[in-house]
């Protein structure tokens, strides 16, 4: 038996004590892309007590060694999802730890940081502790971002020193903005003095009639007014500048205006340590998708249009949006089923995030296959000071093993959810295995 545990750096509280037999595995003939390294081999891969033993262009198995046959595979580190709800505590007839710890292995995520926004709210110790607690049982790896303010209100700091020191990996109030800009500056500062990340959601009510919905020409046609780009980017002009003051690690989450984009780049350029979200179906799709999906594509933000999503695609390939994270977001067959302007927004992302990567962005030749892995290992590794996301000697054995050109469509999740606009659509990319801690996880075509 192997006791799994994790470095216990700046940030990074140890969720995970799992006693279960690993056994001595090898995976044969891949094409290993290491996006911390930029470097890519062909080669075999020895794994032992949940950590990488050796890298070789040849290893020879002994009996004793599960051999993984990766011919015409990509071995990647295992993804990284900086922005999931599991909706638990509170709303696990959505989902749950379980389900969705399942659903990020069939997506080949290993590791997962979860936002705030559960019942009870993710703003004191005991709730944070029994989170982890329980996290501990599953086979991915788990973190908690822990909330800004108390209650999700935005006017009295939650006490993020023990919040940090009880295990929460960044604080965000996701799922609504902070619209006082000096209670937003405060909780920058703190955060920047515990060196962790702070996370924003980004759009100010005020400008919003219907959210979840574009306000545009698709809006019009649909006879409601909805969610114009300005509501978003006010508070990242607003934000920018505190990131500037404050010298906070920022990260703008799930960005979908062009100008936003503009902004985020400008202010990195004058030494602002800002950090930017995209959504796979902020680059992929645009709000002409409500008029097919319908409730299956309202989000919060919402969809935009073709000149908000290149732009999105050009902050991606010069590196102002640095991180792809999913915001799954699962709902219930009932509550997706309201009508537009009732029914909530949000879409699960977790089983379609890589594939989706590889058909929007690597196959018409915006991103390379190392740029994509780039944003969804590494960076967001490095990001909250996680030991993962890489493929080096001595480093976790946590991996997705790919297909990149293969066709699959998506029909059905491990996720108790199924609201995606992507089901039923054929995607480039398909997932074979799933390896967190030196486990076989996820396999395809079997449940594990």
């Amino acid at each position: 038996f192997a006791v799994t545990h994790h470095l216990k750096e700046v940030g990074v509280f140890s969720t995970e004590i799992n006693f279960k037999e690993v056994v001595p595995m090898i995976i044969k003939n891949g094409t290993i892309m290491n996006p911390a390294t930029q470097t890519i081999i062909s080669g075999d891969i020895l794994i032992k007590d949940d950590k990488i033993i050796k890298i070789a262009k040849s290893i020879t198995p002994s009996e004793s060694e599960e051999v993984i046959d990766a011919s015409g595979l990509v071995i990647a580190p295992g993804l990284i999802d900086t922005h999931i709800h599991f909706r638990d505590p509170g709303f696990t007839y959505k989902e749950d730890i379980h389900t969705g710890s399942l659903s990020a292995a069939h997506g080949g995520v290993t590791t997962v940081i979860c936002m705030a926004n559960t019942s009870p709210t993710v703003d004191n110790v005991p709730v944070l502790e029994d989170i982890l607690q329980r996290a501990k049982a599953e086979d991915i790896r788990i973190y908690q971002a822990a909330s800004i303010s108390h209650s999700l209100k935005g006017e009295t700091l939650t006490d993020m020193k023990a919040l940090k020191e009880a295990g929460a990996c960044g604080f965000t109030d996701d799922g609504i903005p902070l619209k006082n800009a000096a209670f937003c500056y405060k909780a920058m500062e703190e955060a920047a003095s515990l060196n962790v990340p702070i996370s924003l959601h980004e759009e100010d009510p005020a400008f919003i009639t219907n959210n979840g919905i574009n306000h545009g020409d698709v809006s019009e046609k649909l006879g409601v007014y909805g969610s114009p780009s300005i509501a978003e980017e006010s508070l990242v002009a607003r934000d920018c500048m505190l990131a500037l003051r404050s010298g906070a690690d920022v990260v703008i989450q799930h960005i979908s205006s062009g100008r936003s984009v503009e902004l985020i780049r400008m202010f990195k350029a004058q030494g602002a340590k800002l950090h930017a979200e995209a959504t796979p179906h902020h680059f992929t799709l645009t709000d002409e998708a409500l008029l097919e999906h319908g409730t299956l594509a309202k989000m919060n933000p919402p969809l935009r249009t073709e000149a908000d999503r290149l732009a999105i695609i050009e902050g991606l390939k010069d590196g102002t949006i640095d991180l792809i994270a999913t915001d799954h977001a699962p709902h219930s067959v009932e509550e997706k089923s309201k009508p537009l302007t009732e029914a909530p927004s949000g879409i699960i992302g977790l089983e379609t995030s890589l594939s989706l990567g590889i058909t929007s962005l690597v196959r018409p030749g915006h991103l390379t296959m190392m740029e994509l892995l780039e944003k969804m290992t590494i960076n967001p590794a490095k990001l909250y000071h996680l030991p993962y996301g890489t493929i080096e000697e001595g480093a976790a054995a946590d991996f997705v093993l790919f297909n990149p050109d293969e066709t699959w469509i998506p029909t059905e999740y491990a996720s108790k959810s199924s609201n995606s606009p992507f089901t039923g659509k054929e995607l480039y990319g398909k997932i074979k295995y799933t390896i967190c801690r030196g486990k076989i996880v996820y396999e395809d075509g079997e449940e594990k």
